[in-house]
């Protein structure tokens, strides 16, 4: 069975910077996506980034040039860099794993980051 582990969550100040990384452990497919979505309070939850097994990278608009996404395929982790941070940024960001054309669909359980003053 597949686990993912974030870390990295936390406060910071608007304009600050964090760093998130998802750790997988288990069965993995020999090719799979990773990436990262966030939910803010009363709202629906959201992709943010994500990386293909290729390295093929996607941003939603909100975060291109801000985020960056990168994984170590060793090491099964994925991380999400995060600069120039905003209040609205602030959310639970959840990662995730998948395989097109296959059931696999993993998802961690979430670490807080909030943008605040």
């Amino acid at each position: 069975q597949v686990q993912l582990v974030e870390s990295g969550g936390g406060l910071v100040q608007p304009g600050g910077s964090l760093r998130l990384s998802c750790a997988a452990s288990g069965s993995m497919p020999s090719t799979y996506a990773m990436g990262w979505y966030r939910q803010a309070p009363g709202k629906q939850r959201e992709p943010v980034a994500r990386i293909s097994s290729g390295g093929n990278t996607y941003y939603v608009d909100a975060v291109k040039g801000r985020f960056t996404i990168a994984r170590d395929n060793a090491k099964k982790t994925v991380f999400l860099h995060m600069n120039s941070l905003k209040p609205e940024d602030t959310a639970v960001y959840y990662c995730n794993s998948s395989a097109a054309g296959t059931r696999f669909d993993s998802w961690g359980q979430g670490t807080q980051v909030t943008v605040s003053s």
